[in-house]
C-alpha cells in the first residue's frame, strides 16, 4: 500500500506469483511423494510398466513444476528483504 492508500502493482504482482509458488511446491513435492509411494509398492509387489511410468512421470512432472517454484519463491523473499530493508 502506498500513502493514498492505492495499492502497489508490484507488491501485488508479488503476491500473486508467492501464490503461485506455494501452489507449485504443493504439487511438486505431491508428485514426488506419489513417486515414493510407487517405488515402495513396487519394490513390494513388483515392478511393472505401470508401476515404473507413474514414478518416472511424477518425477519428471515433479521437478519441471518444483525447480521453477522454487526459485521464484526465493526471488519472492528476497524481494520482501530488499523492501524491508529500505523501509518500504
Amino acid at each position: 500500500m502506498t500513502s493514498g492508500g492505492a495499492v502497489d502493482p508490484v507488491r501485488e504482482r508479488r503476491a500473486r506469483i508467492a501464490r503461485i509458488v506455494v501452489l507449485g511446491q504443493r504439487v511438486g513435492y505431491g508428485l514426488f511423494t506419489v513417486a515414493i509411494v510407487g517405488f515402495v509398492i513396487g519394490f513390494i509387489v513388483g515392478f511393472d510398466g505401470g508401476f515404473v511410468g507413474v514414478i518416472v512421470g511424477c518425477l519428471l512432472v515433479g521437478s519441471a513444476v518444483l525447480a521453477p517454484a522454487i526459485v521464484f519463491g526465493y526471488a519472492v523473499k528476497a524481494a520482501e528483504r530488499d523492501d524491508r530493508e529500505r523501509g518500504f
